[in-house]
């Protein structure tokens, strides 16, 4: 005969809700969740550091760095990397959360290195196709497109970099 285990066996082993949603109920307002708060870190650190490596590039400080897209390091790629590897850190390799957050991953990196990159250089082209406009073209007074849209391959490595060490440094100091 087989036996089957219902969810009241489960809870009565001690368990909880453990055997069935993997961690323990939390009766915390914000429960600890490396890969959240890894993630959400080395956002706001990339963000944070483009406003650095804008000043050694450009030579001038622009705090508008740390809310606009592109740049180096992609915070994107920062994020994505980040919760990949905590999820890595905490559930394993072989997890399907760890293969989703992955593949979600790649697609994020490739995506701020193609599609957004190119449509960035296309932003850049129209904008200066519309200043030679003459005065009188009703599409001279159109405010420029955004430019600065997507990552150099470098620095969608290097917001890579980043979120992977975030997660180490989250996952060990927790």
């Amino acid at each position: 005969m087989d036996e089957v285990m219902t969810a009241a066996d489960v809870g009565s082993l001690g368990g909880g809700n453990r055997a069935l949603y993997g961690s323990p109920p939390s009766h915390n307002l914000f429960p600890h969740n490396l890969p959240i708060f890894s993630a959400f870190l080395a956002f706001a650190l990339a963000q944070f550091l483009k406003v650095f490596t804008n000043w050694y590039k450009e030579k001038r400080w622009d705090s508008k760095r740390m809310i606009s897209s592109g740049g180096m390091p992609s915070s994107h790629s920062a994020t994505v990397t980040a919760l990949a590897v905590a999820i890595g850190l905490e559930e394993g390799a072989g997890a399907p959360a760890f293969a989703i957050a992955v593949v979600l991953a790649c697609v994020v990196m490739y995506d701020a290195s193609g599609v957004r990159l190119h449509a960035g250089r296309q932003a850049e082209l129209l904008n200066q196709i519309v200043c030679e406009f003459p005065p009188e073209h009703p599409l001279s007074t159109v405010r420029p497109l955004r430019e600065l849209l997507g990552h150099t391959p470098i620095q969608v490595a290097a917001g890579g970099i980043l979120g992977c060490v975030v997660a180490y440094l989250m996952r060990s100091t927790s």
